[in-house]
Formats: C-alpha cells, sequence, structure tokens
C-alpha cells in the first residue's frame, strides 16, 4: 500500500480546509441575511407548515441544519417556541440541509470549481478589510466559498487511489457484500462519521468524494447518508441535556424523527435507488447506470448528482408522509420525556445553556429575550415583596423562600447572560451598532440585578420588623402601599420596554413614572418625621419604614435606568451631539 501516514495527515488538513471554508462561507451569509433572518424567524409561531418552510429557509440561510436545530431547542428553553411549534422548524431543517449536497454535486465534480474558487478569493479578499460593514459580509462570503471548494479539490486529491491502493477497495468491498446488513453497517458508518465531524455538511461532502472515487457503491452512499441524518441530531440532544423538558422534547422528536424516516427507508431503499438511477439516466441522456462502481468519469459525476437527489428525496418524502402523524409523535416524545412530578408547565429558563449561535445577530436576539425573562422575574419579585408587606394571610416562610430564589436567580441570570454576551463577541467581528447594543444589555442586567438585591434586602428588613414584634401605624401602611403601586406601574413599564425596539420605547412616560416615585418619597418622608415627633410609632419602626422607604426610591432610579438602556437614550444623544 502506497498511502502513507502523512497523506492521511494531509487528508485531514484537507477536511480541515473544507470545513474552514463551510464556517467562513455560513458566517458571510448569516451577515449578509442580518434582520431578514430575524423576520424569517418570526414565522415560526404560525404553523407547522410556516415551520417547515421557516426551517428550510433559515438553513440554507446558515448552511448548517445543526444551527438550526439547536436554535429551536434554544427557543424552546427559553420559552420562545412551543414544543409542537418547534416540529416544524425541525423538519425544515431537514430538508435545508439538503442544499450543500447540491452545491458540492453541482460545482465539486461536474465542473473544474478551483480556478474559479482561487479567482473570487483574489478578488474579494481586499474588501475583507474594507470600512463598508456590508461590503466585508460579502467578501467573507465569497471568500468562504472558495476555500470550501479548494478544500473539497485537496481532499478528493488526498484520498488515496484505489488503483495504486487496491487494499481500500477490498477492505470496502468486505463490508458491502452482505445485502441489508452491510447497509445497517454503513448506517452506523455515516453516523459515526457526522459525529467525527460535528457537520453532516463535512460528512456529505466526504461520502460524495467516496462515491467520485469509487471507493463505494452508490447503496453504500445512500445508506451512509441516512446515518448522517441520523448523526446531525446528537448536536441537538447534546444542547438539550442542560435545557428544561420542553427543549429535551424538541430534540428528542429530532432524533425520532429522522430515525423513523431512515427505517421506512431502509425497507424501500432499493426501489427508490432504482428510481433515482432511472432520473439521472434519463436527464442527464447516459446508457449507463449510476448502481454499480465504474471508472467512467461522466458517471461517476452523475452518481453524486444522483446521490444528493437521493438525499433531498428522502428528507422531503420523510416530511410529507409523518407531516399527518405529527401530533401522535409529539404524545409519544411526551412519554418518552415526560414532566417531572410538581415541576411547572411554564416555560422559565434560569439562564442560557445552549451556547452561542453562529449567527451574532440572532445570538443578540437570544440574549435579548432572556432579558425579558430577567424583567418578567423582578416583576414577579415585586408582587412577592407587597405580598411579604401587606398581607396578614400571607404564608411567610414560603414567601421569604420565594423571594430568596428569585434574588438568586438574578445573581446567576446577570453571570449566565452576561457571560454569554461575552462569548458572542469572542466569536466574530461585530458590526458597531450591535456592540453598542450589547452594551446597553450589560447595563440592563446590572441594574435588574441590583433590582433583585434590593428586593431581598426590604424582605430582611420586614422579617427583622416583625421578630421585634413591631408594626406601622395605618397611615405609614397606607403611604408604603402608595410607594408599592406607583414602583410595581414603573416596574410593569419596564418590563414592556426591554422587549420593545429602541425607538419604541417612551422615554418620558417612564421619566414620569420614576418623578411620580420620587415625589412620593420625599413626601412620605417628611410625614415619616412627624410621626417620629408625636410618638406614632417606634423608633425601630420608624427606621424601617425610613429604610424601605429609602430602598425602594432606588428601585426607582434603577428602573429608570433600565429604561434609559432599552431605548439607547446616550447613543442617540452621543449621535445628536455628534
Amino acid at each position: 500500500m502506497t498511502y502513507s501516514f502523512f497523506d492521511f495527515l494531509q487528508l485531514v488538513g484537507a477536511l480541515g480546509i473544507f470545513i474552514f471554508g463551510m464556517k467562513i462561507f455560513s458566517e458571510g451569509l448569516q451577515k449578509i441575511a442580518g434582520a431578514r433572518l430575524k423576520g424569517i424567524l418570526s414565522g415560526m409561531t404560525r404553523n407547522r407548515l410556516t415551520g417547515v418552510l421557516t426551517g428550510f429557509a433559515t438553513t440554507a440561510i446558515t448552511q448548517s441544519s445543526t444551527t438550526t436545530t439547536v436554535m429551536a431547542v434554544s427557543f424552546v428553553n427559553a420559552g420562545l417556541l412551543t414544543f409542537v411549534q418547534s416540529t416544524g422548524v425541525i423538519m425544515g431543517a431537514n430538508i435545508g440541509t439538503t442544499i450543500t449536497a447540491w452545491i458540492v454535486s453541482l460545482f465539486g465534480f461536474k465542473m473544474q470549481i478551483t480556478p474559479i474558487a482561487m479567482a473570487l478569493i483574489g478578488i474579494f479578499f481586499a474588501f475583507l478589510f474594507s470600512k463598508n460593514q456590508r461590503l466585508r459580509n460579502v467578501a467573507e462570503t465569497m471568500v468562504g466559498f472558495g476555500i470550501l471548494f479548494i478544500g473539497l479539490e485537496f481532499i478528493k486529491n488526498g484520498v488515496p487511489d484505489i488503483r495504486n491502493n487496491p487494499e481500500i477497495l477490498a477492505m470496502f468491498t468486505m463490508f458491502s457484500e452482505y445485502g441489508y446488513l452491510s447497509l445497517l453497517f454503513f448506517v452506523f458508518v455515516g453516523t459515526l462519521l457526522t459525529l467525527l465531524t460535528q457537520s453532516s455538511s463535512a460528512a456529505t461532502a466526504i461520502t460524495l468524494v467516496m462515491l467520485f472515487e469509487g471507493w463505494i457503491s452508490f447503496p453504500i452512499a445512500a445508506a451512509m447518508v441516512l446515518g448522517e441524518n441520523i448523526g446531525t441530531t446528537v448536536t441537538a440532544n447534546i444542547a438539550a441535556m442542560v435545557g428544561n423538558v420542553h427543549a429535551k422534547r424538541a430534540a428528542r422528536f429530532h432524533l425520532l424523527f429522522n430515525v423513523i424516516g431512515v427505517t421506512w427507508m431502509l425497507i424501500l431503499i432499493y426501489p427508490v435507488l432504482n428510481l433515482i438511477d432511472y432520473v439521472i439516466m434519463t436527464t442527464s441522456g447516459s446508457t449507463t447506470t449510476v448502481m454499480s462502481i465504474t471508472d467512467d468519469p461522466a458517471v461517476r459525476a452523475n452518481s453524486t448528482l444522483a446521490l444528493s437527489l437521493f438525499h433531498t428525496s428522502f428528507n422531503v418524502l420523510n416530511v410529507v408522509f409523518l407531516f399527518a402523524f405529527i401530533p401522535y409523535l409529539v404524545r409519544l416524545v411526551e412519554k418518552i420525556q415526560p414532566m417531572k412530578e410538581g415541576s411547572s408547565e411554564h416555560y422559565h429558563l434560569r439562564y442560557i445553556s445552549t451556547g452561542v449561535m453562529t449567527s451574532p445577530g440572532l445570538a443578540i436576539e437570544q440574549a435579548q429575550k432572556e432579558i425579558q425573562q430577567f424583567a418578567s422575574i423582578v416583576e414577579t419579585m415585586h408582587d412577592s415583596v407587597n405580598e411579604l408587606l401587606f398581607d396578614p394571610n400571607a404564608q411567610r416562610e414560603k414567601l421569604l423562600k420565594r423571594i430568596h430564589e428569585y434574588e438568586e436567580e438574578t445573581d446567576q441570570l446577570e453571570i449566565e447572560i452576561s457571560d454569554y454576551l461575552v462569548r458572542i463577541t469572542e466569536n466574530t467581528n461585530l458590526e458597531h451598532e450591535l456592540t453598542e447594543r450589547m452594551r446597553f444589555m450589560q447595563t440592563m442586567i446590572n441594574d435588574m440585578e441590583r433590582i433583585g438585591d434590593i428586593y431581598f434586602q426590604v424582605s430582611k428588613l420586614s422579617e427583622r420588623m416583625l421578630a421585634a414584634d413591631t408594626n406601622w401605624p395605618e397611615e405609614a401602611n397606607q403611604e408604603m402601599q402608595s410607594m408599592m403601586n406607583a414602583l410595581r406601574a414603573a416596574i410593569h413599564n419596564m418590563r414592556l420596554n426591554v422587549g420593545k425596539n429602541a425607538d419604541d420605547v417612551d422615554l418620558k412616560y417612564a421619566i414620569s413614572l420614576e418623578d411620580k416615585v420620587d415625589d412620593l418619597r420625599n413626601e412620605f418622608r417628611d410625614t415619616h418625621y412627624s410621626r417620629l415627633e408625636n410618638a406614632a410609632y417606634s423608633p425601630r419602626a420608624g427606621v424601617t419604614f425610613i429604610d424601605i422607604l429609602n430602598r425602594l426610591e432606588r428601585i426607582g432610579d434603577h428602573v429608570l435606568n433600565v429604561n434609559e438602556s432599552a431605548a439607547c437614550s446616550r447613543l442617540k444623544a452621543q449621535r445628536i451631539v455628534n
């Protein structure tokens, strides 16, 4: 055998170039899509059919079904999608991932793309340093496209020639002479190949090269593609391991859906492959079948097209056949992944746990949604403190424990969201607008975490007052209730503003709500001193009253800070000055 270990290292390097090119190409497409990709994602929540189209379009743009499915699992985990809605997205992603195979088959084997790829890199490389962000994104996409096909050419040249290394063909022949058992074995090989490369696109490209070079027959290559469809589900299942039950269900559905598809296709595989063979022969005008290994370059190139057609046909037919059975599959997944007793059905995410998306715009949107969850926790925390202060029938121990849990949750959220935002900047170069937006998001989570701390301190002050067997007169109680009501309105408005676009935030209204909190604090501080002079309550009760009053006023300041960050008011002011 003339194939050395050094030759093998070159093949691994070629695969690395291909994957690197795919990564750059994918990221460039996502940056070009920008807000348009966000608009596509908004279609997820309509119905299953729209979800299929959304999953297809998103995968076509990102050039990665893994990105789409992990994103769907992330959104389910964060409560942005229901488990049922995610099923359509996952099915569409399966169809969208077949585009890569077509690109590789059409350009990588049917024509000499390498000189064109080199020319593209030569033309667009200089624009990578352009000050125009959109031009840089286009240049990045085209350079990635060129590197992708250079890597593919290196892979084709790096695989051992079976004429000089007949041992390789003999090895594959040994495993391919057992009919259906061979197909099952190569389904496993395809799954393993996807796990090793962590990319179904890379695994498919390797399979296409093996088919083109004559290592494997068309049926064996088809079996490997089926295995790659199973292997691509593993990443989403890993991402869901730290997610909630709904995220786990979405990932399990993806695995179950693909396994069922592979099962029925294996039963019908030979009639389907013969039909694919007939279609390729008819459309290409070839008189030679692609079902057998041949030295004819034209037939071998046709076999890669046949494999791409099989890949697409399988995923489309799987969606068509199983579309009507989705409710039954959903119920089966719910039985496989049941809700634990005593757990809530509400979608709730303590912190982002499924990694950074390849698209920085989408990653920031996910972080923004998590901040909305943060604001909802702050609002709920306010209501719990209000109940603790004024409801005589409240179960104080449970409320104190709940408030403490909320406070710990806000601490964790601040750490995790901040860490997530930092990881976004590590993965890619961001546009100035996105960088500024992330800074304001950091400010928001810092202020909301501080609000959580203050509410927890208020709950401890209330508990100390009860332990000292002191209370406030009715007038003080009413004043504190008025203060809490004014603060509740400000916090509710803050929660709404966090979910809005910057231009939709009514900052004047937010300032008026904060002014009301300040005015009430000033008014009630004066009446407090009057009560102290008249000995209306004990000094301990009076100190607790003014302490809580001042803390609530500071919460109002933090709420206004969050609103200002949501409106990006400082950035707008800077632009006006400049």
